[in-house]
């Protein structure tokens, strides 16, 4: 026997939980469905965000963040501690509590909403009347109808092509949050965001980390003056990028991995490492979830192809997230999620791309939103510039992290900002202002016009603005 519901949600990672408690808050009868376990057995809602991803990666780089203060900076301060060891195991040990304390949140809102969990593998079965019938393979095997049905189901890591994760010594995100010890010799396999927060990490802990990335150009989805000045940080604290390599032969052992590449010179180079972490992207993840039984569209990458307003090419699904097209951010899908259940609804879901916030959380952070100024350059826009070094900034001083700066871009005839680039401490909280900013159109004037708490971080995201027309006060 079926059980009917209005809306029935596969996955409950960031895009497809807020989707079905947003759609219960609308009056709908949602289910959701979830495959991850937990080392019990048990449900573990959250994706790979809560599970392998945002959340683990910011307990170990807060817990690494420590380690690194207290050997290197607490004497500043007058603070003595003597020698200081890290625990990896208790280390990682609070890295599972949080992501445990994260799953268990998930099911406390799914009850609060009224939002029927079902802890397995949900696929496609067939389009009946009126709907969908979605089959959930789990301990429990279960047959779901949805009138209306939305694809949740995220990404997966890229793996390079012939060497596979054994997650042992080969490590996807997965493997690299769970190491039980510093390796002596890190390889990390693209200097995106997961590689440079986990290569971040291990750095922190001793580890000799090398970083290979085969493009020519650091960051290149960065604004070039902050892909710069992040560059010379990661150098000054020891993490080796090699920038424009190819990657050749990676062989695996018992004793480590050994990697050989072509340098940016063309010469053939060897690397011998302890473990490698591949983080050279992620791809969508449709495994199990039978698509061709109902028609369900997917592009060459395995995306759901869906248009702007998240609809698929079936009546009544609908797809979010990893899963397609646009950045692969949790917040994106957030914000897509949200969006669906009330166009699901009868309201007008809003998701503006122009105003997502992009964030690594490395010290010194990197925050963005808007356009980089190699695109304004690209599209052919006037534009003014204005930046203003933490240096500079009374609170930066007293935190003793002035690396870095905050820089603004603003249209050269009506002054709208057009993108804000943050390299330094807290880049992640100072970027929300300028989001907000721009997502009301906000000029670089009236972001220099409003009083700053002082002394704070954020003075340097106004006084940012007023570089912009060339009258900084503090420096």
């Amino acid at each position: 026997m079926s059980k009917q519901f209005d809306v029935v949600v596969i996955g409950a990672g960031p895009g497809g939980y807020i989707a079905a408690i947003r759609a219960a808050q609308l009056g709908m009868s949602v289910a959701c469905i979830d495959a991850w376990t937990d080392d019990k057995g048990g449900p573990a809602p959250g994706g790979t965000c809560t599970n392998v991803g945002c959340i683990p990666s910011k307990a170990l780089l807060q817990s690494s963040e420590h380690f690194e203060h207290a050997n290197k900076h607490f004497a500043e301060h007058g603070i003595s501690t003597g020698k200081v060891t890290m625990d990896v195991a208790t280390m990682v040990g609070r890295k599972d509590t949080v992501v445990k304390q994260n799953n268990d949140g998930i099911l406390y809102l799914f009850k609060k909403n009224k939002v029927s969990f079902f802890h397995g593998r949900g696929s496609f079965s067939k389009a009946v009347e009126g709907g969908y019938e979605i089959q959930v393979k789990g301990a429990k095997d279960e047959t779901l109808v949805g009138k209306q049905v939305v694809v949740a189901t995220g990404s997966n890591a890229r793996a390079l092509p012939g060497v596979d994760f054994d997650e042992i010594n080969i490590l996807s995100n997965d493997g690299a949050l769970a190491l039980g010890a510093v390796p002596k010799k890190l390889g990390v396999i693209g200097s995106g965001v997961i590689g440079l927060e986990m290569g971040s990490v291990w750095r922190r802990l001793g580890a000799q980390v090398t970083v290979l990335e085969g493009l020519p150009t650091f960051l290149g989805a960065v604004d070039e003056q902050v892909a710069k000045e992040a560059k010379k940080a990661f150098d000054k604290q020891g993490l080796k990028i090699e920038l424009g390599v190819k990657i050749g032969e990676v062989k695996g052992g018992k004793k480590g991995v050994s990697v050989a590449y072509t340098d940016a010179k063309g010469e053939a180079q060897k690397l011998d490492v302890d473990k490698l972490i591949v983080s050279i992207g992620r791809v969508p993840n449709t495994i199990g979830l039978n698509p061709e039984a109902v028609g369900l569209q997917l592009d060459e990458r395995g995306a759901v192809v869906v248009n702007d307003l998240c609809q698929t090419n079936l009546p009544g699904v609908w797809a979010v997230g990893d899963v397609v097209r646009g950045p692969m951010l949790a917040h994106k899908a957030e914000e897509e999620g949200v969006a669906v259940a009330e166009r699901m609804a009868g309201q007008h879901g809003h998701v503006n791309f122009n105003t997502i916030p992009w964030v690594i959380y490395t010290s010194p952070e990197i925050a963005w939103v808007g356009r980089t100024e190699q695109q304004l350059k690209q599209d052919g826009v006037k534009y003014k510039a204005g930046s203003f070094p933490f240096m500079a900034n009374g609170r930066a001083r007293a935190l003793g992290d002035t690396t870095g700066f905050v820089k603004m871009l603003a249209d050269a005839a009506t002054d709208e900002i057009l993108g804000v680039h943050i390299v330094g401490p807290l880049a992640s909280e100072l970027i929300a202002e300028a989001v907000v900013a721009m997502e009301f159109k906000a000029s670089s004037e009236d972001i220099a016009r409003i009083c700053h708490a002082h002394p704070s971080l954020s003075e340097a995201t106004k006084e940012a603005a007023l570089a912009v027309d060339k009258r900084t006060l503090n420096f």
